[in-house]
């Protein structure tokens, strides 16, 4: 365990990325945090305190940061109970589409809210999260933010909270399109008579070291892509049908934009 760099964390829900999250700052060295989960599931540390509802949450336990990390669906019947720890601590919620003002009408004006963004490869440390600061968070606030954040991947700030949208609809969701990818390759590779063990290995394997190769090159994708196209080729000819005007091209932008709309559509 490395020295301590993590304040006292009130974390609200220990679902997957909530659990990834507490794992990332533990190996930064917690001080100590609460979680509230009703499921009560094992507490990972003993920095680690698990209870099953706000009202649980031990005595005079005065957290940095209140991590949001619930469905959005649950916000209003949840967050109020929260807002006690305003304005001392800072409220950072991973919600998809629960924007700063409506967590602010729920938790009170006084709290400062930063709206979040992180993907599931926070669950091995590389993940990205898109983050924007409220209204009345400080710098301190915010730096606190970007280290809990930084625990499970890169980060990046922007100050138009309308792109936290549509960074939901291509980072929050993308992993899932990567695997969908996986999952094609790995069910074509079968089709034209591969073994189910090796299609399965050929497609994971090249999804991740294709994701490797793009992390570690300074070329763009497109430049990457056309590298291994060779004129007339086997791969082009299979581009030429990805990339048919009605193809993946379309696709992708009908998809992200329908994962846009719907991020919109949770903030109500």
């Amino acid at each position: 365990m490395s020295t301590q760099t993590i304040p006292p964390i009130l974390l609200v829900g220990l679902g997957k990325m909530g659990g990834a999250m507490l794992a990332g700052w533990r190996e930064r060295g917690l001080a100590g945090a609460v979680a509230v989960d009703p499921a009560l599931p094992a507490a990972p540390g003993p920095e680690v305190t698990v209870v099953a509802d706000a009202a649980a949450i031990p005595a005079g336990f005065a957290p940095a940061a209140v991590v949001l990390a619930v469905k959005p669906q649950n916000a209003s019947a949840m967050l109020p109970h929260y807002a006690r720890f305003a304005p001392a601590a800072v409220f950072l919620s991973i919600m998809a589409g629960r924007t700063i003002a409506g967590l602010r009408d729920l938790l009170g004006a006084p709290a400062a809210v930063v709206r979040a963004m992180p993907n599931t490869p926070a669950a091995v440390r590389q993940g990205i999260t898109v983050a924007c600061a409220g209204p009345g968070v400080s710098a301190a606030q915010r730096g606190l933010c970007d280290t809990l954040l930084a625990a499970i991947g890169a980060v990046a700030w922007v100050e138009d909270e309308g792109l936290i949208d549509p960074v939901t609809a291509v980072s929050g969701g993308g992993p899932a399109y990567v695997f969908l990818l996986a999952e094609l390759l790995e069910r074509a590779a079968i089709e034209q008579g591969i073994p189910a063990d090796l299609a399965r290995l050929l497609a994971r394997q090249t999804v991740a070291g294709s994701g490797a190769l793009l992390a570690a090159s300074t070329e763009d994708a497109a430049a990457l892509r056309r590298a291994v196209t060779s004129p007339r080729g086997t791969t082009e000819r299979a581009l030429a049908v990805l990339m048919e005007e009605q193809a993946w091209p379309a696709l992708i932008s009908r998809a992200i934009a329908a994962a846009t709309a719907r991020s919109r559509e949770l903030a109500g």
